[in-house]
């Protein structure tokens, strides 16, 4: 694999795919596939999508008691709608309680039971509501869900409300159970809610949430802390087999300690388990000096244990009884960038061995301290992570802690590093990574290492929240190296399986922290990350103005590869904005780049980059000059080892000679273009020459013939989850179909075609688009909307320069004439 070259691995299904920078073009009707905007992009498999979800956590081993509360839940299951709700709303099970009360064990637990009634999968997240660390942001967890749901990457639109949106719309026809574990506000759920009443939510949150009961009609569920023949049953449950004699006033006595709450109880019981000849008295007895040292300390001064002090107080027993390896382990872990963490981080925090590390975390996951949530992994209560963050403050130098977050985020970084080669092939720009932090203790820090991209892949979407906290983290403790090589090793990883926005907060800190470093390069890198970033949320404008800063920072530090990166994405994004002249410029500077650095695989990509831009432009002359240099194109790449490369100029160079009007000859192209991805297995690039092919043969008057090939790219393309493309296919569909005298399927396609290109913001294919429709709207005998539409076509047209932009007003008013209009 050359140096710098990167690969494709998000593709929902199991075959060769291109990631989200695809652009349609303009006056050619071409569809460009790829931007080369971080390194040409290969095309490898990729691990299916899930469609069926089973995101339920574990079930609690002995859950027992809550049959008045699971009862009222299962009320929800009959027919009849609760008071509050309508029949056929949604169903919202709200389960409400104070901090260690089992909210959340309850939750899972019934969700396990009822869970048969919701074919369609599960969904589950901890929102983190109440957690030390920030909340889940409800965009990702929107995110993650229309990913579970087998939405393609593509179709996920960013921001909170069209998310909801879609999020809704997915879930209407299906049966799905959505647990909302630890919501802080009734804000924090809305968004994640179905619209249907096929589907049902469960919600566990400290607040009553009184708005969600009265707009929604949430069933609420208030659970209370046990009662104590209910706090000794479950005491009883967890001490089965381990001790036998222990006396029902003595347990009564150590329920009353730990107030009751199931948290603490099973705590207290793990304890007493595992200490079977210890007499409960003794226990009792710590638990009571425990608790009025906890007394002295509290700030209410009262001396009367409420239930938090309750459960601090069986903290900081449980915690005092460790050894003082696992002491330390569990304190360091309340440092992690998040709740959740793998033996292996935590075995970098501490500087152990993994297998050390598991070996603590067994011990934290047997007393309750912690809870396994996956192979090799493990997440806090929120109350603990709490409470560990505070022993870190106290048992921790701030040397120390620093020294401890260095080596847990330098484990993350070398990491990502592994995995983005492992995923994504080697990232084109040189990273010296920060060194992971030397240590004087007994181990040094592994990171991980990864034998293939389908590991690599699952690694960093298991990390992903903890890599983002980690920019965050590293960036407020001034270790401004690790904050921007994160997100700048990972680029390749971001921009193939994650919706722009997803890293965009993190890779603007990146920005900071590159500055704050006084790094000149690590500036040029950042911006060029946020530079891809920005075009693939289509905000052109500060797209075009990073580019163009990394640009001037690669210059000025004399590094040519990163010049012809920064150039060609700059090319990329003036294409887009129909600056074709500065287009062409960008693609001629980024050409002669990779001529100088001798790869012929950038050669042949930024050769056809630039014979695409002239096929755009849409001046004659240019025509001539775009056929030599896609021939040239199609030939360097024939020789890369590349096909799907050698497709796409393939594929443009049909679109040249079916402008050229050698509609024979084109054919014969886009017929080897789509031999070749066939032959590749590249579904997404045989979409490409089908709809080539489409308007070949609609050029041709074989409409009939034309619609079947566009129907199969359609498909393709929203396997490939490129619901622009498919829009493309639509569009040209609505043509065909006209052409045949079927006005009114024509409108319908053409209006679906514009519903996309306007939600995306790509004005140029959305006023191309409404003239096709206000031509079928005036045959199919509307001219009054045709006539809305063709002024709405001109509008957006008006801000456009260049002669495909005066050609198509032209157009537009010739054919008003024509029609009166």
């Amino acid at each position: 694999m050359t140096q710098g070259l990167s690969r494709h691995d998000h593709d929902p299904a199991p075959e060769p795919k291109v990631r989200n920078t695809i652009s349609r073009s303009s006056d050619s009707g071409v569809v460009q596939a790829r931007d080369i905007g971080g390194g040409v992009h290969f095309h490898t498999p990729a691990p299916a999508s899930v469609l069926r979800p089973a995101q339920l956590p574990g079930d609690l081993r002995g859950f027992v008691n809550r049959t008045d509360e699971v009862r009222r839940l299962d009320s929800l299951l009959e027919d009849a709608s609760t008071p509050a709700q309508g029949r056929g709303a949604l169903r919202i099970a709200l389960v409400v309680g104070t901090p260690g009360v089992g909210k959340s064990s309850l939750a899972v637990h019934w969700a396990h039971r009822i869970r048969n009634r919701f074919p369609d999968g599960q969904l589950y997240v901890n929102l983190h509501g109440y957690d030390p660390g920030p909340q889940v942001a409800v965009t990702d967890v929107l995110g993650r869900f229309l990913r579970a749901l087998d939405v393609p990457l593509d179709r996920i639109p960013t921001g909170e409300e069209p998310r909801a949106e879609l999020f809704r719309s997915v879930t209407a026809d299906r049966h799905v159970l959505v647990v909302l574990d630890n919501a802080a506000g009734v804000g924090d759920v809305r968004p994640l809610l179905p619209g249907s009443a096929n589907c049902l939510v469960a919600i566990t949150s400290r607040t009553r949430m009184s708005g969600l009961v009265i707009r929604e009609g949430a069933h609420r569920v208030s659970v209370e802390t046990l009662s104590p023949a209910e706090s000794v049953r479950l005491l009883r449950t967890v001490i089965a087999g381990h001790r036998a004699d222990d006396d029902e006033t003595e347990l009564v006595e150590v329920a009353l300690l730990c107030a009751r709450l199931p948290l603490a109880l099973r705590i207290v019981a793990e304890r007493a388990a595992a200490r079977p000849h210890m007499p409960l008295r003794d226990l009792i007895t710590e638990l009571r000096d425990e608790s009025g040292i906890w007394d002295t300390l509290s700030v209410s001064g009262e001396g009367e244990a409420d239930e938090a002090d309750a459960v601090r107080t069986v903290f900081a027993w449980s915690y005092r009884a460790l050894s003082p390896p696992v002491a330390r382990m569990f304190h360091l872990l309340g440092l992690h960038p998040g709740p959740e963490f793998s033996v292996e981080a935590a075995a970098a925090l501490a500087a152990i061995t993994p297998v050390r590390a598991r070996r603590y975390l067994d011990v934290l996951t047997g007393a309750h301290l912690l809870e396994e949530c996956g192979h090799d992994r493990y997440q806090f209560h929120d109350l603990l992570r709490a409470y560990a963050t505070d022993q870190a403050r106290q048992a921790e130098s701030e040397d120390g802690r620093k020294e401890a977050l260095r080596r847990v985020l330098g484990w993350y970084l070398h990491s990502a590093a592994a995995a983005a080669r492992a995923g994504s092939a080697a990232y084109g720009m040189t990273l010296d990574l920060e060194p992971l932090a030397s240590e004087t203790l007994d181990e040094q820090v592994e990171t991980a290492e990864f034998d293939e991209a389908k590991a690599a892949i699952a690694w960093y979407e298991a990390e992903r929240d903890n890599l983002i906290s980690s920019v965050r983290i590293a960036d407020s403790h001034g270790m401004h190296r690790i904050a921007w090589q994160i997100p700048a090793t990972l680029t390749m990883l971001i921009a193939d399986r994650e919706p722009a926005d997803t890293w965009l907060p993190a890779q603007r800190q990146a920005l900071y922290s590159a500055r704050a470093a006084g790094d000149r390069y690590a500036e040029a890198i950042t911006l060029d990350n946020l530079g891809i970033a920005y075009r693939h949320l289509y905000r052109l404008t500060e797209a075009d103005a990073c580019f163009a800063a990394a640009l001037a920072a690669f210059r000025e530090l004399g590094n040519t590869f990163g010049q012809a990166r920064a150039a060609n994405g700059l090319g990329v994004v003036r294409l887009f904005a129909h600056r074709f002249h500065e287009a062409e410029s960008c693609f001629e500077q980024a050409l002669e780049q990779a001529v100088e650095l001798g790869d012929p695989l950038y050669v042949g990509a930024f050769t056809r980059n630039l014979g695409w831009a002239l096929l755009e432009h849409g001046v004659p002359a240019g025509l001539d000059r775009a056929e030599e240099l896609l021939n040239r194109s199609a030939a360097v790449l024939a020789e890369t080892n590349e096909p799907l490369e050698q497709a796409e100029a393939l594929t443009l160079l049909a679109s040249v000679h079916r402008q050229a009007g050698r509609h024979a000859s084109a054919q014969e192209t886009v017929e080897r273009a789509l031999s070749i991805a066939g032959a590749a297995d590249g579904k997404l690039f045989e979409g490409l020459a089908l709809l080539e092919l489409g308007r070949i043969l609609l050029a041709r008057e074989q409409e009939s013939e034309a619609l079947g090939h566009l129907q199969q790219a359609a498909a393709l393309f929203l396997r490939a989850g490129r619901l622009d493309l498919q829009a493309a296919a639509w569009d040209t569909t609505g043509e065909a179909y006209l052409s045949l005298g079927r006005a009114e399927n024509a409108v319908a396609f053409h209006r679906q075609a514009i519903t996309v290109f306007r939600g995306k913001g790509d004005q140029w294919s959305q006023a191309l688009a409404l003239a096709r429709l206000a031509t079928a709207l005036t045959m199919g005998g509307s001219p009054g909307e045709a006539r809305e539409r063709r002024a709405e076509a001109l509008e957006l047209l008006a801000s456009f320069p260049g002669p495909a932009a005066r050609a198509r007003r032209s157009e537009i008013e010739a054919q008003a004439e024509a029609f009166g209009s």
